[in-house]
Order: C-alpha cells, then structure tokens, then sequence
C-alpha cells in the first residue's frame, strides 16, 4: 500500500531535494515543503526542482521568495502534515 510522505526541507536544501525525488521511486506519494527561506537556486536544486514538476509533485512553501511553488503559511503547513503517514524533517 503507498504512503503519503512529507519532507521538509529547512538546513540542508540540496540533499533534501535529491532524497524526495529519490522516494518516488518507491511509488509513494511525496510532497515536498521548503521551509523558512528562498531555495538555493544552485544546479542540482533548479533539476531536482525540475523533475519534481515533470513528476507531478507537490512543492509547498512558507516563504513567499519562492514563487514558483505554492505558497501556505505555517498553519496550513501545520495541518496540512497531518495527512501524511511519514514526516522526514531535513
């Protein structure tokens, strides 16, 4: 059965990408959250960020900097993890 799979990605951005984008291989389902500042706009970020669109990810923020993914603020974000059988802070 799939899961529903949440990662937040606060200190470590590049990592947290890679790894969420690694976890539909699994054919979980993975929304991904960018916590707390603009995303690093380095190689590896803008093509992790790349194929999470191609993939039909969800990609959620609280920081308005990031205006290609959709924004919520931290209380909907707070809800929102409810719904989700795994949490991976990164």
């Amino acid at each position: 059965m799939a899961k529903k799979i949440a990662v937040l990605v606060t200190d470590r951005q590049g990592e947290a990408l890679r790894m969420s984008v690694g976890l539909i291989l699994l054919d979980d389902a993975v929304d991904v959250f960018v916590l707390g500042r603009k995303m690093e706009e380095t190689e590896k970020n803008l093509l992790n960020f790349e194929t999470m669109k191609e993939m039909d990810m969800n990609v959620y923020t609280n920081a308005r900097e990031n205006a290609e993914m959709k924004y919520l603020s931290t209380d909907e974000i707070a809800e929102k993890l409810a719904e989700y059988d795994h949490v991976l802070p990164y």
